[in-house]
């Protein structure tokens, strides 16, 4: 997009010396910060006046990429000779500048009685911003003769109420400038014609949006719309820790139960949650600790627990395996004794919730000084930094809100494939798993059944375990312990959740499709094109196994990728009301691939080409 000025008149106050003065426009297109580039090259030349031709170009470029074009033309005889391409030049301008000296009169009278009519007849016709510029500082300014026949004041200055007369007469901005310095030519006149620049640019822009519009026979594109949003699917909340306390409430699978030292029994438990929450219960229990744990844990488990000397299932860490008897400890301290079930939830809810322990102990003892102590006690047992507390802390705890502090017990990772405190082996495609039954208990619903009623496997030390892999059943049971899996494929993905629904382990469940839907999304579209994975396939198994969010996705997910699916062999394998189904749904639809292929048609069978396509 180009802009074209024209400027007329001369603003220098001699024609003999002006070619060693400075003018308007070379002053401002060779000193403005926004003009990358400037080159000055003659225009028109005319067979009578080859020295003096009528127009100088002067060609920039602004705000970036605007090209100006400026038509100069100084002297009027010049523009006179040459009248009717002097005036078509007129006509092509989008902006007009007047220019004269305030010290030269015959300047003024020039533009006056020579340019100014022929701008009247354009502006009759149509709307050009016009600016008229007084150059030059007054010199020897007075009152003018009266005398009606002297012409002494012929060649003094032009008074400003002349040049605002002049700018009446034709509509235009009267600019007048002292100086050509950086102040006058840059911003003050700089200023208004960058405005009218503007103004030009946008009427341009305006007319050729409505040239565009107005075009005709043409035809739109087709739209292609936005595909389906696929479903999304949600992990519901983990249930571990609330698990863990159902575990403790419920007595199931204990194999410890602790004494006061009057033999009455206080507690059950179960040893691979307190060996896991504490280094002084694995030594009491007889497993091998770090040595970088030092005495600590067997200074404080002989000081605060002693295993009864009849009991003899103890003798090594594999006992678990074949004797179902618990172990029997006497707990030497009398205050940890009297709150120990207390601790107990205290443990299997998390090691974390200090606030909630030490409230339970203050409604229990009503003392400062025993709740201290067992405070203390239990910053022994798991080695952690407590808070300090003090008598106003433990005054004030009942007005607090019991759900201040949060559950965050460890996972049973210490145990997970570990043969100590193990009392199951699953024997899966001829490998021995050690597990523990009351994590299996606590955590499966269909497991607890397995192993709580009338069935084989309520007694069996070795269960066999068919149809799953050994890497899908180690990634369940990784699940069980910790709440957590790792999955490195789509396919093991799809395995494990085959798993999980038939131990019914809903949330595992979900955190599988979540992670084959995250990897399918996150596959570019040639990827799905050269890939092996069988989608259909996956779809087909998401079905039988009751994984309805999965299939409803994987289905969506398909018709979104219409034209990659529709191309294998895979996706006869669908239904007749599964294919309907894709067919409805697909991306892009049916109705805009007829609507762009009527649209290619009308293009190239016109004479204009499509520009789109």
């Amino acid at each position: 997009m180009s802009v074209r000025i024209v400027a007329l008149g001369n603003e220098k106050a001699g024609f003999e010396d002006s070619l060693q003065q400075a003018d308007l426009i070379t002053t401002y297109f060779g000193r403005h910060a926004i003009i990358r580039h400037v080159e000055e090259r003659r225009l028109l030349s005319f067979a009578t006046h080859i020295t003096f031709p009528a127009f100088v170009e002067y060609q920039a470029y602004v705000f970036g990429r605007v090209r100006v074009l400026i038509h100069d033309c100084p002297n009027w005889e010049l523009f006179d000779n040459d009248w009717y391409r002097s005036r078509n030049v007129v006509g092509l301008a989008d902006i007009i500048v007047l220019k004269y000296s305030v010290n030269d009169k015959t300047s003024f009278q020039e533009v006056k009685d020579n340019y100014v009519p022929i701008i009247k007849r354009l502006l009759n016709q149509w709307t050009v911003p016009v600016i008229v510029a007084a150059v030059g500082t007054r010199q020897n300014e007075g009152p003018p003769c009266s005398c009606p026949l002297c012409t002494s004041d012929k060649g003094s200055c032009v008074p400003f109420y002349e040049g605002i007369e002049l700018s009446k007469e034709i509509g235009a901005a009267y600019l007048e400038l002292h100086s050509l310095n950086d102040f006058y030519v840059g911003k003050y006149f700089g200023g208004v014609l960058e405005y009218f620049i503007i103004q030009c640019l946008k009427q341009k822009s305006s007319q050729k949006k409505k040239k565009r519009s107005s075009r005709p026979h043409m035809i739109p594109p087709p739209r292609l719309g936005e595909p389906v949003k696929l479903p999304c699917l949600k992990i519901e909340e983990s249930r571990y820790h609330r698990d863990l306390l159902n575990l403790y409430y419920s007595s199931l699978c204990t194999d410890v139960v602790f004494f006061s030292k009057d033999g009455q029994e206080m507690a059950r438990a179960h040893r691979v949650v307190l060996c896991n929450a504490s280094h002084v219960f694995m030594f009491l229990f007889g497993l091998e600790i770090a040595s970088h744990s030092g005495e600590l844990p067997g200074k404080v488990a002989h000081n605060l627990f002693a295993i009864d000397q009849g009991d003899t299932t103890l003798n090594s860490s594999q006992a678990s395996l074949y004797n179902s008897q618990p172990v029997r400890v006497i707990i030497l301290d009398s205050l940890l004794c009297a709150c120990y079930s207390e601790v107990l939830k205290f443990i299997y809810t998390g090691t974390n919730c200090w606030e909630e322990l030490k409230s339970v102990l203050w409604k229990k003892l009503k003392n400062l000084e025993q709740v201290k102590h067992v405070m203390e006690t239990v910053k022994l047992l798991f080695k952690c930094n407590a808070k300090t507390f003090c008598s106003s802390d433990v005054s004030n705890q009942t007005a607090k809100s019991k759900g201040q502090s949060q559950s965050c017990c460890c996972s049973l990772s210490l145990f997970f494939q570990n043969p100590d405190l193990a009392d199951v082996t699953f024997k899966v495609q001829g490998a021995s798993i050690y597990a523990h039954r009351a994590v299996l208990v606590a955590r499966c619903e269909v497991l607890a059944a397995m192993f709580s009623g009338y069935y084989a496997e309520t007694t069996a030390c070795q269960i066999p375990i068919q149809g799953v892999s050994k890497e899908t059943f180690l990634s369940f049971l990784e699940y069980l312990y910790t709440d957590a899996c790792c999955t490195a494929s789509i396919l093991q993905a799809m395995a494990l959740l085959i798993c999980a629904e038939m131990y019914q382990i809903h949330r595992l469940q979900q955190i599988c499709e979540s992670y084959i839907v995250t990897q399918l999304q996150s596959m570019p579209s040639r990827q799905l094109v050269s890939t092996n994975l069988n989608i259909v396939n996956l779809y087909n198994k998401a079905k039988f196994h009751n994984a309805t969010r999965l299939s409803t996705w994987l289905l969506h997910f398909i018709a979104s990728n219409y034209l990659i699916f529709s191309q294998k062999l895979e996706f006869q394998d669908l239904s007749e009301d599964e294919q309907t189904f894709v067919e409805n749904h697909r991306w892009p639809s049916s109705s805009y691939l007829q609507e762009l292929t009527e649209y290619r048609h009308h293009i190239h069978s016109g004479r204009s080409r499509c520009i789109l396509m």
